[in-house]
């Protein structure tokens, strides 16, 4: 979940880069999950309009599942790496969230937009390299850790929709784990490197929080209180003034918040094999925070429920409809 402008450093020439200078991916047939250029067929589809994904990733309360799966993500050595070394989460961390959501969003609601975006985080990534922290050299396009990135979306969404929205019954995790499978495509991930079922997905999930899942660098950072988080440097500039003359009140508090959802909203094998700390007291809290959540947003206006694309592609679709 990561875009062009994540990435710091001459290594970080995606689609930005001058004309011809494209870099070249590593060789070797395991190195790269993208397809062979052009002469595969047609691109692969987004998830179907109205299927889980169209319902749950566009409502507001998936915002506070992403840190857990961010964090996830980061807790593999090779990806914790790659972020640590290649990414600008530190000194820009508004405008990498910002990128990342909206790129979360266009594999969803982004129709021809979605293969594009697809092809252009793999642009992105084919020059982030280096070695990970066990001493292992890395490349982010290596199909274990390209997959490992996309991989920790489904259990995060079925974990956290039971606290945020409601359980999910078998056939709506059975379908939700199919649309994964199929944003998987789009972002060049072969059928061969992802789990094809859920009866699959869980003994490699379980084997990875075994032997490959840590308390990473960037981890520790992303729940850590004390980091420092510079003030947004985005939205009208009015607001932008407010915010940076409070931020000393107002960071405090974030960043606590931030702690909680992360760890709280992470399913519970995960949080236990990156080490995260989490009482009984803290699980009532989470809880009475996400009932009185379940109550408020399905009676809030669509322009508050829903993010703008979402809301877009919804309203698009309804005025489709009598055509269609």
């Amino acid at each position: 979940m990561s875009s062009a402008k994540d990435v710091k450093g001459p290594r970080a020439r995606g689609p930005e880069a001058a004309p011809g200078a494209e870099p070249e991916p590593p060789s070797g047939r395991d190195s790269d999950p993208e397809p062979p250029a052009r002469g595969r067929g047609a691109d692969p589809e987004p998830p179907p309009p109205g299927g889980v994904l169209w319902s749950l990733s566009g409502d507001i309360r998936a915002l506070l599942m992403l840190p857990a799966a961010l964090t996830l993500q980061v807790a593999h050595p090779a990806v914790g790496a790659g972020v640590d070394e290649h990414s600008v989460f530190r000194t820009d961390p508004w405008g990498r969230g910002e990128r990342s959501l909206r790129s979360l969003q266009l594999w969803v609601y982004g129709g021809a937009k979605a293969a594009e975006e697809g092809r252009r985080l793999r642009v992105l990534h084919r020059t982030i390299q280096g070695t990970d922290t066990r001493g292992r050299p890395y490349h982010a396009l290596t199909p274990a850790n390209y997959a490992w990135v996309h991989a920790t979306g489904f259990p995060v969404y079925q974990h956290a929709a039971r606290y945020l929205i409601r359980p999910m019954a078998p056939a709506q995790e059975r379908a939700l784990y199919a649309e994964w499978l199929q944003v998987g495509r789009i972002l060049g991930i072969h059928d061969r490197d992802m789990p094809q079922s859920i009866e699959e997905f869980w003994p490699y999930w379980e084997k990875m929080l075994a032997g490959e899942i840590e308390a990473t660098t960037v981890v520790r950072e992303l729940v850590d209180v004390d980091q420092p988080v510079p003030p947004p440097d985005r939205g009208p500039w009015p607001l932008r003034a407010v915010l940076r003359a409070l931020w000393p009140v107002l960071l405090p508090p974030l960043v606590r918040f931030r702690r909680f959802v992360t760890i709280g909203l992470m399913p519970p094998d995960a949080r236990a094999a990156v080490g995260l700390p989490w009482s009984a007291e803290q699980e009532k809290r989470l809880r009475r925070m996400c009932a009185v959540l379940r109550v408020v947003v399905p009676v809030l206006p669509e322009r508050l429920r829903y993010l703008p694309r979402a809301r877009a592609a919804r309203a698009a679709r309804r005025t489709a409809a009598p055509n269609g």
